[in-house]
């Protein structure tokens, strides 16, 4: 016994329940050894009770070795409409963790990917949230859609689980102060909404405007934010502000409506799913007004379903990373590993992983309190940049820039 119980001790470091199992079988068979006893057969009481050590032991052991991996959740939408969102992340974290677990882990221990998806629906968010939770998993990349990761979060915080975001952009996920577990590798709309704003006032001219968002917890907000900077520069009138209703089958109420208004400009807050659609029925009704968006429509999936009504469409995303060489790296390994480019959010999923994984080696933890240390201390280098963490949780250095469909492809505005 005296080498026994250091070992056991050593490994109850990892995982603290297997003492108490270890005495709990050991005293169960001790109890059984009395019975043994009284039914006349010839087994010691004491090597009974070695053997029940071993046992014991034996199963603390293999409890051990079983949960002896680093358990990475990802959340977000890997079905439906808005999968290609989620896809890439997926993506993102399985490139750098195959490569850290073949060269041997982090701290000894393999990362094992736990993956559920969400849809970007919010109540099957909590669902999968809770599922992430009952897995044992013990960091969460994601989620993907503001609206989800709203109703994942509350969930993620009381098992106290760092999250990182590589795409949800609501202030209120950092701003309100009611999720101190949550981090991004994006912007946030507050830094979103007036530069797709000032480009329409100050690269497009634009005198009257049409703001139209889908009533979520993205494209409302976001559709707030720009209406609030074009009144207060006083160059422009907004003539039109409404909400849409997502996937409906038919939108030319409010093209009529956009028509109507006059408008040089519309300002679309929402995914693209929607955006496709009343950007199509603009077209059909021969609009030429110009339609800018946000970096829920800064995606190849909008290209494809809108097809040649695409062109000209402007949309705000994440910074520009085309020079940036572990992004560049990143994504030749993407079309290697998948055969295709990456997606929208690869970018900053990517860099959500290294600093999920970099926080963990440094901290050699996974408890929040020292991977929250380390985030907002130590700069790591990803594929968005040189970055660290700020108070509330939003990645240092990053921001958006301005795109605009060109020959089938979204490239840098002027």
């Amino acid at each position: 016994m005296s080498y026994t119980l250091p070992l056991l001790l050593f490994y109850n470091r990892q995982v603290n329940f297997i003492h108490a199992r270890f005495l709990f079988e050991s005293i169960r068979v001790w109890q059984d050894s009395e019975e043994v006893e009284k039914g006349g057969k010839l087994m010691e009481k004491k090597a009974f009770f070695m053997a029940a050590i071993g046992t014991g032991f034996a199963m603390a052991v293999s409890t051990v070795m079983a949960a002896d991996t680093i358990k990475f959740g990802i959340t977000g939408p890997h079905s439906g409409n808005l999968a290609s969102y989620g896809v890439p992340t997926v993506n993102a974290a399985k490139i750098i963790i195959d490569k850290v677990n073949a060269a041997g882990g982090i701290n000894g221990k393999q990362i094992e990917l736990l993956i559920e998806d969400d849809q970007c629906a919010p109540e099957i968010a909590a669902n999968a949230a809770k599922k992430l939770v009952s897995d044992g998993a013990e960091v969460i990349l994601g989620g993907i859609c503001s609206g989800s990761t709203i109703a994942a979060m509350p969930i993620f915080k009381d098992a106290g689980l760092l999250a990182i975001s590589p795409s949800a952009t609501t202030d209120s996920l950092t701003y309100s102060g009611k999720y101190p577990n949550f981090f991004r590798t994006v912007a946030p709309d507050a830094v979103q909404a007036p530069p797709m704003a000032d480009f329409a006032l100050n690269k497009l001219g634009a005198k009257k405007i049409a703001i139209i968002h889908d009533k979520g917890d993205y494209g409302k907000p976001l559709a707030e934010g720009a209406k609030k900077r074009i009144e207060e520069s006083g160059k422009a009138e907004v003539v039109l502000f409404e909400g849409v209703t997502p996937e409906a089958v038919d939108y030319s109420a409010i093209v009529q409506k956009i028509k109507r208004s006059k408008a040089d400009v519309v300002i679309f807050g929402g995914y693209h799913p929607e955006a496709s659609k009343i950007v199509s029925g603009m077209r059909k009704k021969r609009l030429k007004t110009i339609f800018l968006s946000d970096d829920g429509v800064k995606d190849d999936t909008f290209i494809k379903v809108a097809g040649k009504n695409a062109e000209g469409v402007y949309a705000a995303g994440p910074q520009d990373n085309s020079k940036n060489p572990i992004a560049i790296q990143a994504r030749k390994e993407h079309k290697e590993k998948f055969g295709s480019d990456p997606g929208a959010f690869f970018d900053g999923a990517y860099a959500a992983t290294l600093a999920i994984l970099n926080a963990i080696d440094k901290a050699d933890s996974t408890e929040l309190a020292a991977l929250k240390k380390v985030l907002q201390s130590e700069m790591v280098d990803t594929s968005v940049g040189k970055i660290k963490f700020d108070e509330k949780g939003d990645a240092v250095g990053v921001g958006f820039s301005m795109y605009v469909v060109k020959d089938g492809k979204f490239v840098l505005a002027d």
